[in-house]
């Protein structure tokens, strides 16, 4: 489509050329002024509609809108000769440009040119404000997803600046197709609510809603009924838990937006809520390393009740295929797409490592005993799936990564062992929670240990003159994934590894996936996920300032830079969608990476609080895990020395000491 291709052509030119003028302008928005020349998009979702609305703005100001609207649980038929993709992924979806989506608008019966664009503002919705006309008419144009229709609305206001009355003539707008799919006859269409003639008084403004709808046979078309009321109380219940706070206003703000983003992809399927990537690829189906390893975790801390519900259904899935594998005889489906009704990829990518580390973490901070006893037998699968995995070198074999074969993993890559070891260390932690056989937890402390010597066996080795890793056994250049022993708490090589990150690998776009000078294409490739886990691998390690400083700029670059305002998937493939589950990651950062959190109970986690020195305190407030509700204040003491205070909702204070920096304290809630 036209738009995707602008937006790659800028992207292109601009990769390492940002000209960063959007700004914070509002607590919780981002504005840009005054765009010509500019090219973008954001997806937006809710949970039985997505939408990736691509817009271009010429030399003049002109803005261009073209709407790409997908229903998640309307599947097509497919062709004989559709790929394998299309087949997995044939949601119903429609590209809708200016010429089919918008009414004619008449002022005094004169047709009303759209004026040029004065700023655009993002907030949890997309905001075009456009300039006064020389007649005294102002224009406003708002996106956002209807929260549980399938609809997509687009919002005008029409004000009138002058002192005059305005005839307003609103054409009929009935854009409608009828197709049969899977479930059969689909019909989409689109319409407006505004009665065909206003007057309209001087300063006063005329607002109605363009709707995207489709339905399927029997359902009533989708209307607008305020539904703009639910995606407020969305936004601002998931803006109000969680708060980050930190001297550097960009940081907090994107980590207020990734919170949206991470929350908002979350759909109806016959697998129940389910948390989705999104990236018009990825809906209404779960995948082991997005789903089980990223976002999962993540909801607990967040209070989201639909969030940790998607997770729980997340896990539910892959749990209920390793109940029909009861002697881990077979490897587990890396996904469940399409409502579920179908399954890839036959390859064993690791993903049971990915959901034992992921769906620990969730449980855990869940706080919820009885259903961690509900799938503490999950996670005996995984664990004990992964031991009868280990080669002869005692590393965890798997045939790929989460990467899938875009670049060679050898026979058993740094991933799957590094989650692996993960998981065995969180293990051992939730099975003394849960009162387990002594016998059972000395059994996972030493395979913990044995596979602490045999990573750095067989994977340490130093590569460009620096002690680090390679990826597998043949492998010879540095790969983003080498930041995985940082995040499970693995330091031994940790100097050579943040320099490889920082010094080798880093660019513009955050940790490349490899440079590699025999493949010059390989070197293109960036993905934010590798990125994400690199900067809380290294916070997490004490490279606190170089850690910030490649936080900041990264931050700047995706909140602020060409494409905003959400960290995302990867680059050239996928386009840098905004993949839903990055911006969880991004958020796990700070939980994990400056704050240290990491669960050691069903009511309890330890803190490694890793405060910069140019800021003098930080906080995350209204923190709803381990089944309460407190916030954590880490704040300068004397030299070395810092303040950490966690109290709970009710006031009570549950740890409140001065410790020495790189100190890791205990909180306990019972």
């Amino acid at each position: 489509m036209r738009f995707l291709l602008i937006f790659t052509f800028s992207l292109t030119l601009n990769l390492f050329c940002v000209a960063q003028n959007w700004e914070i302008s509002a607590p919780y928005q981002i504005t840009k002024q005054n765009p010509i020349s500019y090219s973008d998009n954001i997806e937006m979702a809710g949970t039985r509609v997505a939408a990736i609305i691509h817009y271009d703005i010429d030399t003049a100001g002109i803005l261009s809108v073209e709407r790409e609207v997908i229903f998640p649980q309307l599947r097509r038929f497919i062709k004989d000769d559709d790929t394998k993709w299309q087949k997995y992924r044939a949601y119903l979806k429609s590209f809708y440009k200016d010429e089919e989506a918008l009414p004619n608008i008449y002022v005094n019966k004169k047709l009303l040119n759209i004026p040029p664009i004065e700023k655009i503002n993002i907030d949890g919705t997309l905001e075009f404000v456009h300039k006064t006309n020389k007649t005294g008419i102002a224009i406003a144009r708002k996106f956002f997803p209807s929260s549980d229709q399938r609809l997509l609305i687009e919002e005008w206001s029409i004000h009138n600046a002058s002192d005059s009355i305005k005839e307003i003539t609103i054409a009929n707008l009935v854009n409608q197709k009828s197709d049969y799919g899977v479930l059969g006859k689909y019909t989409r269409m689109i319409t407006h609510n505004s009665p065909e003639k206003i007057s309209l008084i001087g300063e006063k403004t005329h607002t109605f809603q363009i709707m995207y709808t489709a339905t399927k046979e029997s359902e009533t078309t989708p209307t607008y009924q305020e539904d703009w009321k639910p995606r407020i109380t969305f936004l601002s219940e998931t803006k109000n838990s969680l708060v980050l706070k930190t001297p550097d206003e960009t940081l907090n703000t994107l980590f207020a937006f990734s919170k949206i983003r991470a929350a908002e992809n979350i759909f109806h399927s016959k697998m129940g809520l389910v948390h989705s990537p999104g990236g018009g690829r990825y809906y209404a189906g779960v995948w082991a390393n997005d789903q089980a390893e990223y976002s999962g975790p993540f909801f607990p801390y967040l209070g989201y009740d639909t969030g940790n519900i998607a997770a729980m259904n997340a896990y539910k899935a892959f749990y209920e295929q390793m109940l029909e594998i009861p002697n881990h005889d077979k490897n587990l489906w890396a996904s469940y797409e399409m409502n579920g009704d179908f399954t890839c990829c036959g390859t064993d990518r690791g993903d049971a490592a990915m959901i034992a580390f992921g769906g620990l973490h969730f449980l855990m901070a869940s706080g919820d005993k009885e259903l961690c006893k509900k799938y503490e037998p999950m996670i005996d699968w995984c664990l004990e799936y992964n031991h009868k995995k280990l080669n002869a070198e005692g590393v965890v074999l798997s045939e790929s990564d989460e990467m899938e074969g875009r670049i060679p993993t050898g026979t058993a890559n740094l991933s799957t062992s590094a989650l692996y070891y993960g998981a065995l260390d969180l293990a051992i932690d939730f099975y003394k929670s849960m009162d387990a056989d002594k016998s059972k937890i000395k059994t996972l402390e030493q395979r913990k240990q044995n596979l602490y010597k045999k990573i750095d066996d067989y994977f340490g080795a130093e590569i460009e003159g620096l002690k680090t890793y390679k990826y597998f056994k043949e492998h010879k250049h540095l790969r983003h994934w080498i930041c995985l022993p940082l995040v499970m708490g693995i330091n031994d090589r940790k100097e050579g590894t943040i320099k490889a990150l920082f010094e080798k690998l880093w660019t513009e776009n955050g940790v490349h996936v490899e440079i590699n000078p025999e493949e010059p294409e390989v070197s293109k490739i960036f993905w934010d996920r590798g990125t994400l886990y690199a900067l809380r691998g290294t916070f997490l390690a004490g490279a606190t300032e170089i850690s910030l400083k490649k936080l900041k700029e990264f931050s700047e670059k995706r909140l602020l830079g060409e494409h905003v305002p959400y960290v995302v998937e990867a680059y050239p493939e996928g386009n840098m969608a905004h993949l839903s589950a990055e911006s969880a990651l991004y958020c796990r950062v700070f939980l994990e990476g400056v704050f240290g959190i990491r669960p050691t109970g069903i009511s309890s986690f330890s803190l490694l609080p890793r405060l910069p020195a140019s800021w003098d305190e930080m906080s995350l407030e209204k923190v709803k895990a381990f089944n309460q509700t407190f916030d954590i204040k880490v704040s300068k003491a004397a030299k070395d020395q810092i303040k950490i205070l966690v109290n709970k909702q009710d006031g009570s204070i549950v740890f409140d000491k001065t410790v020495d920096t790189n100190t890791t304290v205990q909180i306990d809630f019972k």
